[in-house]
């Protein structure tokens, strides 16, 4: 019995991370991000060029917030990660549309923080279908 829900849980685990947006839609729209963002896979490869102020995205999904080895995150994103926060499309799209809300609000914390201060006030949900879509999940 324990081995049938050891296995059915890796299964679940190892599922492919599928997204609801629009991915064409968001490699337009992710010319907002890349001022600060890029995308670069494991290799240091860049997949999307672009400034290195916020983290990598790539390999976003599933991933816990505030741990791309190297990074220098602010206290509130670590502190969210810490607490159990994890990217997946609904995340993801909430922070991008008010960073400092999400956070204040996830931690439950009013003088919660965020380095990111551009708001994405539509498309996030594209964005993240394409940075899914180019990290090969």
């Amino acid at each position: 019995m324990n081995r049938i829900l050891a296995t059915a849980i890796l299964g679940l685990l190892a599922a492919p991370v599928y997204a609801e947006g629009d991915a064409e839609a968001g490699k337009k729209t992710f010319n907002k991000c890349k001022s600060c963002h890029q995308i670069a896979g494991p290799d240091g490869e860049a997949i999307v060029k672009g400034g290195k102020t916020g983290p990598n995205l790539y390999g976003i999904a599933g991933r816990t917030a505030g741990t791309v080895e190297g990074f220098k995150y602010g206290d509130s994103i670590v502190a969210a990660g810490e607490n159990g926060l994890v990217w997946d499309e609904t995340t993801f799209v909430e922070y991008a549309q008010d960073p400092k809300t999400f956070l204040k609000t996830y931690l439950d914390d009013t003088a919660a923080k965020s380095k990111m201060t551009f708001k994405l006030k539509k498309g996030a949900e594209d964005v993240y279908a394409y940075i899914v879509s180019v990290s090969g999940e």
